[in-house]
Order: C-alpha cells, then structure tokens, then sequence
C-alpha cells in the first residue's frame, strides 16, 4: 500500500500561482511514477502531470505546458506541482495518484480555485 497526502491548494487570483504538494509514504519502493489528475465539476478526471519516480521524466497536458512545472524531492518522498499564471479554467479539485507495480494508488485531493 502506498498513502498519498496532498496539501496547498486554496483560492487565488487569476495570474497567480500555487505550489501543490503530495507526501507518498508505505510501499513507496513499488514507485514507478506520480502523477497529479485533476476534476471540475461536471467534467471527468483529467491528467495534468507526471515525473518518474527517479526524476528522469516528465509529461504535462497540453493545457498547462509552460505553466505548470512538476518535480520530486527524493529525501522527502514528496511530489510537487508548482502552478503559475492560473486561469479561471484550472479550478478542479487536484488529486495525487502513484503508479505501482501493482496498481494505482490515490490522495483525497484538494481544492484549488481561481477567481477572475
């Protein structure tokens, strides 16, 4: 089993910025990638960001590629999803997920909203 906490989110203006983290603790050997999802209301899960577990790779969305910035802090088992230049379209709850070897693991997820 692999736990995944998510803190950060909040309310902000468009234009600003926000820096998500994700805490993975447990089994986090059985690693392979992290991923952040996000969901509005109404609208399905959509992907936003990856980084391999050792930090070689990453992957965004087409909607946030050159805003959003993901990166891991190996001696913290931390993941981090550094967001600029918000929109009103970004509002979702932000969900952490881990790729295992054995399958995919979730956070509760958290809010994050941009005000016009």
């Amino acid at each position: 089993q692999v736990q995944l906490v998510e803190s950060g989110g909040g309310l902000v203006q468009a234009g600003g910025s926000l820096r998500l983290s994700c805490a993975a603790s447990g089994r986090t050997f059985s690693v392979d990638n992290m991923n952040w999802y996000r969901q509005a209301p109404g609208k399905a899960r959509e992907f936003v960001a990856r980084v391999s577990w050792n930090s070689k790779t990453t992957s965004y969305a087409d909607s946030v590629k050159g805003r959003f910035s993901i990166s891991r802090d190996s001696a913290k088992n931390t993941v981090y999803l550094q967001m600029n230049s918000l929109k009103p379209e970004d509002t979702a709850i932000y969900f952490c997920n881990a790729g295992t070897w054995s399958g995919d693991y979730w956070g509760q997820g958290t809010q994050v909203t941009v005000f016009s």
